[in-house]
């Protein structure tokens, strides 16, 4: 005969399984999720959403999102921050687009030089590795706070984009240099094919190489990482330079994309791409948690945010204060989630 108080417990235990399962389901693939009932309401919204050249166009709008986030990634991840990312866009970009001007032999002071592309993509990403290096130093060896290491470099690295160029724009550039911004290949449009090489790139490197599993010790435990025999300061430096690289590199393509080399470009994107991030599951209260995948996600809902509500004229003002709200409802989330599991 069968015992009412063990059936009873059974179905308690199995109902504790099946909610911990869904739990567990929602945790890793809830923001897919969430992405796809977006799209749904958005192209219910707005019929014009589910054009093909609308949502090229929202992959195009946050493709220089979408890079900075991937670096803003990994720095997250390794329990720091990094504020210095737009102006890092800015720096970059005029320096890029300097080096790919038009030659003006008409010129009095200055023609313009005439060189190959090749050599303003290497200064763009070599100015952003050298901010990087110069975070990275110190947060890792100068010890240095990194929210107030990278605001200052901020601050200092907008001042020196204005100083390069005067405060001026670079303009008349090459046609080769601006279809990094503005061509296609097949029908696709460069800066989305840039964007998916480098997150295949960033996928592999933080999910199947030595550097990326030791920047996720260093996050969940930096003390632990160290005994363990991690060169924390080696490693806390590099993933500061190639999220700056990242940056370096998105300077380029909106400089090539505007046709224009500008010190006020990438302001608010360091904001954005640290939306993108914690969005997409990055913890900002727990090192060592982020990845790739809910990065380009998280990037993807902000821009399937901002299209929507330009589809249905939605005040600029309002998109601000929607997507403050957002970010700040992500990272509630996410607070609550490690508190509960703790």
């Amino acid at each position: 005969m069968e015992n009412p108080g063990v059936t009873t417990a059974n179905k308690a235990t199995t109902g504790q399984q099946g909610a911990q399962l869904l739990a567990s389901i929602f945790s890793k693939y809830g923001i897919f999720l969430i992405f796809a009932v977006m799209v749904l309401a958005a192209s219910i919204l707005s019929p014009a959403f589910l054009s093909s050249t609308n949502l090229i166009n929202i992959v195009r709008q946050m493709s220089i999102v979408g890079l900075i986030a991937l670096g803003v990634t990994g720095v997250i991840v390794c329990a720091g921050i990094d504020l210095s990312s737009g102006s890092v866009v800015g720096l970059a970009a005029v320096v890029a687009a300097s080096m790919a001007q038009m030659p003006d032999y008409s010129a009095a002071f200055y023609p313009g030089l005439h060189l190959p592309l090749i050599v303003p993509v290497l200064a763009a990403c070599a100015v952003g590795a050298l901010v990087g290096l110069i975070n990275g130093s110190l947060v890792a060896k100068a010890r240095i706070p990194p929210f107030i290491a990278t605001l200052g470099t901020y601050t200092a690295i907008r001042g020196a984009a204005n100083l390069y160029t005067g405060g001026r724009p670079i303009s008349n550039l090459t046609d080769d240099y601006n279809f990094i911004g503005q061509g296609d290949v097949f029908g696709l449009p460069v800066p989305i094919i840039i964007l998916v090489v480098m997150a295949a790139v960033t996928h592999i490197l933080y999910a199947h190489t030595k550097f990326g599993k030791y920047i996720y010790a260093i996050g969940g435990n930096e003390q632990a990482a160290r005994v363990s025999g991690i060169n924390a300061s080696r490693y806390k430096m590099l993933i500061y330079v190639y999220a700056s690289f990242l940056a370096g590199l998105a300077g380029l393509v909106v400089s090539s994309r505007i046709g224009s080399g500008q010190p006020g470009l990438g302001i608010g994107y360091e904001l954005d791409a640290i939306a993108a991030a914690v969005i997409g599951g990055t913890s900002l209260s727990a090192g060592g948690i982020g990845t790739v995948a809910g990065t380009i996600v998280g990037a993807l809902i902000i821009g399937v945010l901002n299209n929507t509500l330009d589809l249905m004229n939605v005040s600029a003002f309002w998109q601000q204060i929607v997507k403050g709200c957002i970010i700040v409802g992500a990272v509630i989330i996410d607070q609550l989630k490690h508190r509960g599991s703790k």
